[in-house]
């Protein structure tokens, strides 16, 4: 009789478990196909999603989107590297420390 009640009293603990496992699993399904990574066959295989033409149109316009931002991050690289060498020159300096003097002297 102990037993019973002791299993009766777990069935809603293991039922919320048991649920809250497939929507995990459920979740995760629909994450991995909304982003293009393979699902899990029934032997461990990779299974890709279908594609279609509008995912192949989509694809390419993120990877030439990603080709532009990588051009201009290259660019945004040059020009701090030329800012950071105008800061760290030392005629900078010098510029500088003589509009100092001229400040201090007026």
């Amino acid at each position: 009789m102990e037993k019973l009640q002791f299993f009766s009293a777990l069935a809603p603990t293991i039922a919320i478990v048991g649920v809250a496992g497939m929507i995990g699993w459920m979740f995760t399904t629909w994450l991995r196909i909304k982003n293009g990574y393979p699902l899990d066959g029934a032997w461990g295989q990779a299974v890709y999603p279908k594609t279609d033409q509008e995912m192949a149109e989509r694809i390419k316009l993120i990877s030439q989107e990603n080709a532009q931002l990588r051009a201009e991050l290259g660019s945004v690289k040059d020009r701090l590297a030329n800012v950071e060498r105008i800061v760290t020159d030392s005629s900078h300096a010098l510029d500088r420390e003589i509009e100092s003097l001229r400040i201090a002297k007026n």
